[in-house]
């Protein structure tokens, strides 16, 4: 009777990762401003303007690239042309981005992902707030 409880708890436990997993992978991609940095000291650093923004793109589903992009008056956006490329990895309930370029690799974990919010921490535990870019158009 405890390996049946307990083998249908995991399922339970597996499924609802799974889901928080899609669910995140689903709001990755796209335009995303920084809007504060929380330091380890406890100090929050706010942004509120922004010359370049985070582009995301999930390419398949557990690779991707990102790229910084500097937003223009007329809608249209200057691209940087150093672009990260990375892999999801699920480990230990955490969503995982391991970033990987010419000079250097890195870890950063999800927090949270929504439609208008990414919350990630790297290794030296600064926390990272983004905002759902909202591109402006001056006429």
């Amino acid at each position: 009777m405890k390996k049946i409880a307990f083998y249908i708890i995991l399922i339970v436990f597996l499924s609802a990762c799974k889901k928080n997993t899609e669910d995140t992978l689903q709001h990755l991609s796209g335009y995303w401003e920084i809007e504060s940095v929380l330091l380890k000291d406890g100090s929050k650093k706010t942004y509120n303007f922004n010359e370049t923004i985070d582009y995301i793109e999930i390419t398949d589903s557990f690779k991707g690239f990102r790229k910084k992009m500097k937003p223009l008056f007329n809608g249209t956006y200057e691209t940087s042309k150093v672009i990260e490329k990375f892999q999801l990895k699920i480990e230990n309930d955490s969503l995982n981005i391991y970033y990987k370029t010419p000079y250097t690799n890195w870890k950063e974990t999800i927090l949270a992902a929504s439609k208008t919010q990414l919350k990630i921490i790297n290794k030296n535990n600064i926390i990272y707030l983004y905002k759902r870019y909202i591109p402006m158009t001056i006429d």
